[in-house]
């Protein structure tokens, strides 16, 4: 008997966060490197490939970056967002996608899915025989600073502040389990020094990255958010700068058709 998947994630929470950074995108210094790292490692990815998509599908990418160049290559291309646009996309949804599409590419959006292997298989579903998927979005190891920072404030009664992601063995899974040919799963690290805790948090605002669990915990009261600051001086560097890693993880594979056996 089929069973639902857990509700780790709140859609209310995840749709104000898209929200959120498109307003603070507006700004002239907000933060977007996650977003142009996926972006440029979706090209990057499509010319070692030599894989030229005369029609593509494009999930999360605010910037336009990617939509545009694939424009300038002369490929069709049509953009969803979880929560911006006039229609805004729910990827856990029964088929939300039309079907036909020889690229798709879903950036920063599937680590905040209820139902990580359904959406997989939706996307799975929307490529023609042939076509390639590229999905990236943050992974386990993200975020190590801002763990143990969270830790310290909240003492001897910890709340979930950071979500749980996916490594790169489960990654792997998931896409044989969602009916990949050819999976490839692999990840790498951005480290960014950040001089404050607050400008740590702007940068996560800016970029889509804040809590967005169904049961997100207590907020920070005073004494706890002045531990939270005592921890961050802790970490500082010589410059008086934390590192923080930013693990992206990047799934791809193909749609191909299965033959029947020979006799």
């Amino acid at each position: 008997m089929a069973t639902s998947p857990p509700t780790i994630f709140a859609p209310n929470r995840r749709k104000a966060l898209r929200q959120r950074l498109a307003s603070l995108q507006q700004r002239p210094d907000a933060a977007r490197f996650i977003i142009d790292d996926m972006v440029d490692d979706a090209l990057d990815r499509l010319s070692f490939l030599r894989h030229e998509p005369k029609r593509a599908l494009i999930v999360g990418d605010w910037s336009g970056t990617l939509a545009a160049a694939l424009r300038t290559a002369g490929c069709t291309v049509e953009c969803h967002d979880p929560a911006l646009g006039v229609t805004p996309l729910d990827e856990e949804a029964p088929y939300p996608f039309v079907q036909g599409f020889d690229f798709i590419a879903s950036l920063g959006t599937l680590d905040t899915v209820n139902d990580l292997p359904g959406a997989l298989v939706h996307l799975r579903r929307a490529l023609a025989d042939g076509g390639l998927m590229i999905a990236s979005f943050m992974a386990a190891g993200s975020l190590p600073s801002l763990r143990a920072i969270m830790l310290e404030a909240d003492g001897e009664r910890p709340s979930p502040r950071v979500h749980p992601m996916v490594d790169v063995r489960a990654g792997g899974q998931l896409l044989q389990r969602a009916g990949f040919a050819d999976p490839v799963v692999d990840s790498h690290h951005i480290d960014v020094r950040f001089r404050s805790m607050e400008g740590m948090i702007a940068d996560l605002r800016a970029q889509g990255l804040g809590n967005c669990l169904a049961r997100p915990g207590t907020p920070l009261t005073k004494t706890s958010l002045a531990r939270a600051k005592a921890a961050f001086a802790a970490r500082a560097d010589a410059d008086g700068k934390v590192t923080e890693r930013f693990e992206i993880l990047t799934l791809s594979g193909w749609a191909k058709a299965l033959r029947p056996p020979k006799f």
